[in-house]
C-alpha cells in the first residue's frame, strides 16, 4: 500500500475511474451530495452542508471496501497489473475524491461545523489507510503478482509502482507480528488526531493587539484607516500576515512592535507546546518499532538524501556558507541602529529587525516598500502572472462565470492546452483573510489526474492566500515579497494541473516531499525579471510601467538580507531534525528549549523573550524531516532556472519542455532523472550560490 494518504493529510495541514456511484447513495434527501460527483465534474461547494462531508466520507470508504474486497478475491495464479495493481490506485484516487476536498474545507469553510466535521473525516480516511498499510492479505495478494512472469518483467511506470507499493508495505511494518501491526496501527491512528488537532490550534487562533495614535506613527496613511476601528476609537491589528507586516516594518514605537511580535510568537503556545512532545513520542515509537535509530532515519531512507547523516552535513555546509554574509548583514543593521538610537548598538531584537531592515532598504537602496506597492495592485499581478503562465508553459486559462464555491470571494477558472484548445483542468482561487482560515499560502489538491482508459481524469486544485483585502478607494496593492509568494503558489497550481501521469499516486505533485518545491520555487524569479516585471508592475492610479531606475534599486538591494533569511531556513531544518532525529533530551530540555538553544548557534539576532515560535511551527507537521527540502530543492530550481536564463525568461519552446520533462510525469519517474533530462547535465549548485549573492 503505497504511503500516499498518510503524507498527503500531513501535507494538507500546507501541496478519480470515479467509478460510477450509486444514485441513491448520492442523494442526500431530494438533495444530491455536492462531494458525490461524477467523472470530470466539479464540486458545488455553494451547496455543501453539514453532514455532506462525513455521509460522503461513509459512501467512499463503502466503496473502497468493496474494491479492496474485488482485489483480494482473485486466485493468485490470476494476478495481474490489472486486478491487482490498478484497482489499488482506483481505491486511493476514489477516497482522494473526498479527502483531497474535506482537507480544504477543514482550512477555509466559515463554518466551524463543516471545519469539525472535515477534520472527523480525514480522520477516518488516515484510519482507513493506516489499515490498509498493514493489511497482510493484500501485501501477499501484490507480491504474488510480483511472482509472475508479468510481475517479473514489468519495464517504466509500472515496475516503479509496483516496487514502491511492496516498499511501502515493508516500511509500514508488514514484517512485524499481528500484535505489533495493531499497536503500529494504533500509533499512527493517535498521530493523525494529534497532528489534525496541532494544525486546527494555528489556524483558528485569532489575538489582536489594541493600538493607539501615538503607537501609529510611522505607518502609511493608508494602513492606518484601514486598522481604524470607528466605534470603538482606536486601531486593531490582528496577527494575519497583511497587519503585522506592515506594522512591523514601519511602527516607531518599539515597545508597541515588541507586543505585537509576543502575539504572534505565541500563537497556539498553549495547547502546541504540550502537543508537540506527544506527536514526536509517537513517531519515534513508530521508528523504533520499524527498526529504525530515529525518525529521521525511517523517513530519509525513502527520500534523496538517503541517512541522517546527508542532510546534517547539507544544513552545516548551508550554514557555513552563509555565516560570512549574514555577519555583514548583522553589522549593517547594527550601524542603522546606533545611527537611528543616537548610541552604539551590539544586538538586534527580533522587534527591530523589520523595521531596521526596512530603514536600510529605504536608506541604502532608496527602495520604499509603500512606493514598490504602488506598482503591484493584486488585479494587475494576476493578470501578469496569467500571462507570463500561460505564454511560457502553453497554457490558456478562462474565468467560470458565477462559480459553486465555499466563500463569495473565491475565484474559479478552466485552464486548457493552447496549442489543442484541451481543457486540461479547474482551478480556484481564494486570496483573502478572513476568520478561522488557513493563515499562510498554499496549494491544495482537490482532485488528481489520472488515465481511464481513453479517457483522462481532469485535475482539480485550489490556490489559498492571505493577500491584503481593497480598502475604501485603494486596491488591494502587494509587497514585492507577497508577489512573489504568488507566483511561488501557481508553480505548485501549475505542477498539479499540467500532469499527464496515468496513475493517481504519481501525478502532479505527487513527487518526493524534497523536490515538490522545485517548481514553485522556480517561478518566483520572474519577479525579479526586469523583462518580465514590465509586462505587468503598472501603478495602480497612472498605469505607468514600473520605472527602470526602481527596478535598479530593487534589484539591487535582492540579496540585502538572503544570508540572515536562508540562516533561518537553516534554523527551521535544524529544529525539524534535532527533534526527529533525537538530538535532544525531552526528560530535561522542552522543545521550546531546543528552539532557544539552536536560535543562538545559528541566528545572529535575539528571540523576543517569554515567547514560543515552535509552537506554530506548522511544518512540524507536514514536513516531519523534510523542511531540509526547501534548501536542497531551491538548488535545483535555480540550476534549472539557468535554462531559462540561457534561451529566454519567455521562451515558449523552453517553457513547453520544462513543463512536459519536468511538470507533467510528476513522480512517475525519479525527480533527478527529469532535472538531469531538462538540464542535460548533472545538476550543482553554482546558480543556486550565486541567486543568493555568494
Amino acid at each position: 500500500m503505497h504511503n500516499y494518504f498518510h503524507s498527503a493529510l500531513a501535507l494538507s495541514l500546507m501541496i478519480i475511474n470515479c467509478v460510477p456511484l450509486d444514485a441513491e447513495s448520492s442523494q442526500t434527501g431530494s438533495r444530491q451530495n455536492p462531494l458525490l460527483y461524477g467523472f470530470n465534474e466539479t464540486v458545488n461547494f455553494a451547496d455543501l452542508q453539514e453532514g455532506d462531508i462525513l455521509a460522503a466520507t461513509d459512501v467512499v470508504l463503502a466503496e473502497s471496501a468493496t474494491i479492496l474486497e474485488k482485489v483480494l478475491s482473485v486466485p493468485n495464479g490470476s494476478r495481474t497489473f490489472d486486478n491487482t495493481i490498478l484497482p489499488l490506485d482506483n481505491l486511493y484516487n476514489v477516497t482522494g475524491k473526498v479527502d483531497n476536498p474535506a482537507g480544504l474545507m477543514s482550512e477555509v469553510h466559515t463554518s466551524a461545523a463543516i471545519r469539525d466535521e472535515a477534520d472527523s473525516s480525514m480522520i477516518l480516511f488516515s484510519k482507513f489507510m493506516n489499515d490498509l498499510s498493514v493489511n497482510e492479505d493484500l501485501y501477499n495478494a501484490i507480491v504474488a503478482f510480483s511472482e509472475t512472469d508479468e510481475g517479473k518483467n514489468l519495464t517504466g511506470v509500472k515496475k516503479r509502482y509496483l516496487d514502491d507499493e511492496i516498499r511501502s508495505f515493508e516500511r509500514q511494518g508488514i514484517a512485524l507480528p499481528k500484535e505489533k501491526r495493531e499497536e503500529l496501527t494504533t500509533i499512527k491512528n493517535n498521530l493523525t488526531q494529534l497532528l489534525i488537532e496541532f494544525g486546527k490550534n494555528i489556524s483558528e487562533y485569532a489575538d489582536t493587539l489594541i493600538v493607539t495614535e501615538k503607537q501609529m506613527e510611522g505607518t502609511p496613511d493608508s494602513y492606518k484607516e484601514s486598522m481604524f476601528d470607528s466605534n470603538a476609537g482606536v486601531y486593531k491589528i490582528d496577527i494575519s500576515y497583511p497587519s503585522r507586516r506592515i506594522f512591523m516594518n514601519y511602527s516607531e514605537s518599539e515597545e508597541t512592535r515588541r507586543a505585537l511580535s509576543e502575539k504572534f510568537l505565541n500563537r497556539a503556545a498553549d495547547e502546541n507546546v504540550e502537543l508537540i512532545p506527544k506527536f514526536l513520542a509517537e513517531r519515534q515509537k513508530m521508528a523504533d518499532m520499524l527498526g529504525y535509530d530515529s525518525y529521521a532515519a525511517y523517513v530519509l531512507e525513502d527520500r534523496m538524501p538517503k541517512t541522517p547523516e546527508t542532510v546534517w552535513a547539507f544544513e552545516e555546509e548551508l550554514k557555513n556558507a552563509l555565516k560570512e554574509k549574514s555577519d555583514l548583514e548583522l553589522a549593517e543593521l547594527l550601524e542603522f541602529k546606533t545611527k537611528d538610537e543616537g548610541v552604539k548598538a551590539s544586538e538586534i531584537e527580533y522587534w527591530e529587525l523589520n523595521y531596521l531592515e526596512n530603514v536600510r532598504a529605504e536608506e541604502k537602496y532608496q527602495v520604499d516598500e509603500e512606493e514598490v506597492k504602488q506598482y503591484f495592485e493584486l488585479q494587475t499581478v494576476l493578470k501578469g502572472l496569467f500571462q507570463i503562465t500561460q505564454q511560457v508553459f502553453g497554457l490558456k486559462y478562462k474565468p467560470v462565470e458565477n462559480p459553486s464555491v465555499w466563500h463569495p470571494e473565491v475565484l474559479m477558472y478552466k485552464m486548457y492546452d493552447s496549442d489543442s484548445g484541451d481543457l486540461i483542468g479547474h482551478f480556484y482561487l481564494d486570496l483573502h483573510p478572513r476568520a478561522n482560515k488557513y493563515s499562510h499560502a498554499a496549494m491544495f489538491t482537490m482532485v488528481k489526474g489520472k488515465r481511464f482508459g481513453d479517457e483522462y481524469q481532469l485535475p482539480i486544485a485550489s490556490l489559498v492566500t492571505n493577500f491584503p483585502k481593497p480598502t475604501g478607494d485603494t486596491p488591494s496593492l502587494l509587497s514585492h515579497d507577497e508577489a512573489e509568494t504568488f507566483f511561488h503558489e501557481f508553480g505548485h497550481l501549475i505542477h498539479g494541473l499540467v500532469t499527464t501521469a496515468d496513475y493517481y499516486i504519481y501525478s502532479g505533485t505527487g513527487v518526493d516531499r524534497d523536490f515538490v518545491e522545485a517548481p514553485s520555487q522556480i517561478m518566483e524569479n520572474w519577479v525579479w525579471n526586469k523583462k518580465t516585471l514590465r509586462l505587468f508592475a503598472k501603478h495602480y492610479e497612472t498605469s505607468v510601467t514600473i520605472p527602470d531606475d526602481l527596478l535598479d534599486r530593487m534589484l539591487a538591494a535582492k540579496n540585502k538580507s538572503s544570508g540572515s533569511n536562508y540562516a533561518f531556513q537553516v534554523f527551521l531544518g535544524t529544529i525539524d531534525m534535532t527533534l526527529h532525529d533525537g538530538k535532544w533530551d525531552p526528560q530535561n530540555e522542552s522543545v521550546v528549549d531546543v528552539a532557544q538553544r539552536l536560535h543562538q548557534d545559528i541566528l545572529n539576532w535575539n528571540e523576543t523573550p517569554g515567547t514560543a515560535r515552535i509552537a506554530s511551527f506548522g511544518h512540524l507537521a507536514g514536513y516531519a524531516t523534510g523542511y531540509y527540502g526547501y534548501a536542497w530543492s531551491e538548488v535545483l530550481a535555480q540550476d534549472m532556472f539557468s535554462v531559462f536564463k540561457e534561451e529566454g525568461v519567455l521562451n515558449p519552446e523552453t517553457g513547453r519542455r520544462f513543463r512536459e520533462t519536468v511538470l507533467a510525469p510528476g513522480g512517475s519517474k525519479d525527480p533527478m532523472d527529469l532535472v538531469r533530462e531538462f538540464l542535460g547535465r548533472e545538476p550543482n549548485n553554482e546558480a543556486f550560490m550565486k541567486s543568493l549573492g555568494l
